[in-house]
């Protein structure tokens, strides 16, 4: 395979390819877009689903946690969740489907840095949760009537999810080379960290271990954000909550992007 050496990529297109990266990353929008109906409609659904079965199965009877009721606080939980777990699946799927299909050689060729490729990929996951935050808020405030308190400080979380989710995502595509071994990473990584992380509870009615866990635990901190954003109340400081996540959402790039630069798992 004939790669254009860097010196002539940054003489043709400068430091940066901003048309192959502009081109990348629409490429990864307009996948899970053309699919729109599984992409943003059903995760819709999905969240309403499981604001629904709490509802009737608990809602009614349990008092209010953090001084709002209860499906107020859990509907920020919902959200952020619903968000990360389809940021991972769109640059996850992407790389993996590329992998075993054998066009990754189509992302490969073209003069695109590594830091390209990986930014090209997190465009899609960021929009994509961007977008599923953008519905399920909607939905929100027309059925519960809740209206973010902090909009800019939900937005902020929500970027971040898609961010550290996406890096994730991108980094379980490249390690996975079959779907069973991506199946195993989404059942045995990505649930537990969405489902233990204050999801559908206050961490701190957790017993101190547990609680000690749940504070080492990013999503936590992405969900922690969001609901103070959305309703003004949370676990611990959005400053804190920031500083873990892009934090960690940094070193999962980096560890990506080391993937990308030595071709691991992707070039023969």
């Amino acid at each position: 395979m004939m790669q254009i050496p860097l010196e002539q990529n940054e003489h043709r297109f400068g430091a940066v390819n901003w048309m192959g990266l502009y081109t990348l990353a629409q490429r990864e929008t307009l996948r899970f877009l053309a699919v729109w109906t599984q992409t943003l409609l059903a995760p819709l659904v999905t969240a309403g689903l499981f604001l629904l079965i709490f509802n009737i199965a608990i809602g009614p009877s349990r008092p209010g946690v953090m001084g709002v009721p209860f499906l107020t606080f859990l509907a920020p939980g919902i959200m952020m969740m619903t968000v990360i777990q389809n940021a991972f699946a769109n640059t996850s799927s992407s790389m993996v489907i590329a992998k075993v299909q054998g066009n990754i050689v189509d992302t490969l060729m073209p003069p695109l840095s590594p830091l390209e490729i990986l930014l090209g990929y997190l465009a899609g996951g960021i929009v994509r949760g961007v977008l599923i935050a953008c519905v399920v808020a909607i939905a929100l405030a027309l059925v519960l009537g809740l209206v973010p308190q902090n909009p800019l400080i939900a937005l902020l979380f929500v970027i971040l999810g898609g961010g550290f989710m996406g890096a994730l995502g991108l980094f379980a595509g490249i390690f996975a080379n079959k779907f069973d071994q991506m199946a195993a990473i989404t059942n045995f990584i990505v649930t537990p960290l969405a489902f233990l992380s204050g999801t559908f509870y206050s961490v701190e009615a957790l017993p101190p271990v547990l609680n000690r866990l749940s504070h080492v635990n990013p999503v936590f901190y992405l969900i922690d954000g969001l609901r103070n954003g959305m309703i003004g109340v949370s676990d611990s400081s959005p400053a804190l909550g920031f500083a873990v996540c892009s934090g960690a959402t940094l070193i999962v790039c980096a560890i990506t992007w080391q993937m990308l630069r030595k071709g691991y798992r992707l070039k023969a």
